[in-house]
């Protein structure tokens, strides 16, 4: 966390993270050409920059989607995660290549505005063979460069919590846009069914992986409790690892009981910076710091340390023999409650 907006925080695992993210988008570019130059010797550079970084775009955004529900399955892939608005950016940089170099190909040697050409150029919207799969590209290349505009943290603390996260979940109508547009082009210009295969399994994969994600999800809000005086049971002390937190749900909202210094603490799951998870996060230097990009709160008061302001919810805990309770009912964002000694 910084108190002032800086443009990227450059610790060490987002330099690795980038250095990864840069030689993967070299070694498919260079792979891609030559694959394609020994296929096919006599094709152009306009063409062979368009499907290069078109199909890249598409393999980035296929693995954008799949580190949501793979962090929800298995927590080795949350360093994937903290660093995922680095990926976007990226992601969008590599289909704006692919974009401006088609509208330069196809839509910049007449008398119309190419943009407007876009639109005009073909009206065949009742066609399945012959629809102008160019405009769905284009919308969804205008939504990608609205995510990426706005995925610095200045933007999120403006345009508040809520609607900067509406915003961002449009990347799934950006994504729908995207297989329309490869699946209604390749109608037109690819005999092979290769692409439709390839696209339609990665499809297959995302759907299949949210899917499992949330059933996981349900099955942890729909477990049963049972209650002594309105007081829910959680688990045993030993259950809870050390500067970790075992996550329950009370009245219907997530709750993360964290286990640090000989003390039971229990705040809302909820960081009030994008919905991260805490519970999924851990105890680093006596705060508990979210997962998903590092917000730290301390776990006795549900307070983030100054001269930072967010709050979440405190719970009263109790410990009963090696059983540890919880009260249901929340208590206000930031209210201090006393750690139960174990």
């Amino acid at each position: 966390m910084g108190l002032d907006y800086q443009l990227v925080l450059w610790n060490k695992q987002k330099k690795r993270y980038d250095l990864v993210l840069f030689l993967f988008i070299v070694i498919y570019l260079l792979g891609f050409a030559v694959v394609t130059f020994t296929t096919n010797a006599n094709t152009s550079l306009e063409t062979l920059i368009i499907r290069a970084f078109g199909s890249l775009a598409i393999l980035m955004l296929h693995i954008i989607l799949m580190i949501g529900p793979l962090t929800r399955i298995d927590k080795r892939f949350m360093p994937l995660l903290y660093n995922r608005r680095h990926f976007g950016v990226l992601m969008f940089l590599m289909a704006a290549v692919h974009g401006v170099f088609s509208i330069i190909q196809f839509h910049t040697l007449g008398n119309v505005n190419p943009i407007v050409s876009i639109f005009t150029s073909n009206l065949d919207y009742n066609s399945l063979t012959n629809f102008p799969f160019q405009v769905l590209g284009f919308l969804a290349l205008i939504i990608l460069f609205l995510m990426a505009a706005t995925s610095h943290d200045f933007w999120l603390a403006n345009l508040s919590a809520k609607t900067w996260k509406a915003l961002h979940m449009a990347v799934y109508l950006a994504y729908t846009l995207v297989i329309l547009h490869i699946f209604l082009g390749a109608f037109q210009q690819e005999t092979s069914p290769l692409l439709l295969g390839l696209v339609g399994l990665g499809a297959t994969i995302i759907v299949a992986l949210h899917i499992f994600a949330g059933f996981k999800e349900v099955k942890v809000d729909q477990a049963k409790v049972s209650e002594e005086d309105g007081w829910h049971y959680v688990c045993s002390v030993e259950d809870i690892k050390e500067n970790r937190a075992k996550m329950t749900t009370c009245a219907g909202e997530r709750v993360a009981i964290f286990k640090y210094e000989g003390k039971l603490s229990a705040v809302h799951n909820v960081c009030r910076h994008q919905g991260g998870p805490l519970g999924e996060g851990k105890i680093v230097d006596g705060c508990i710091t979210c997962p998903w990009h590092g917000y730290q709160y301390l776990p006795g008061n549900g307070q983030s340390p100054p001269p930072f302001t967010e709050k979440v919810e405190t719970y009263n805990l109790k410990l009963v023999g090696n059983k540890v309770y919880i009260d249901p009912k929340a208590h206000a964002p930031g209210t201090p409650v006393d750690p139960i000694k174990i």
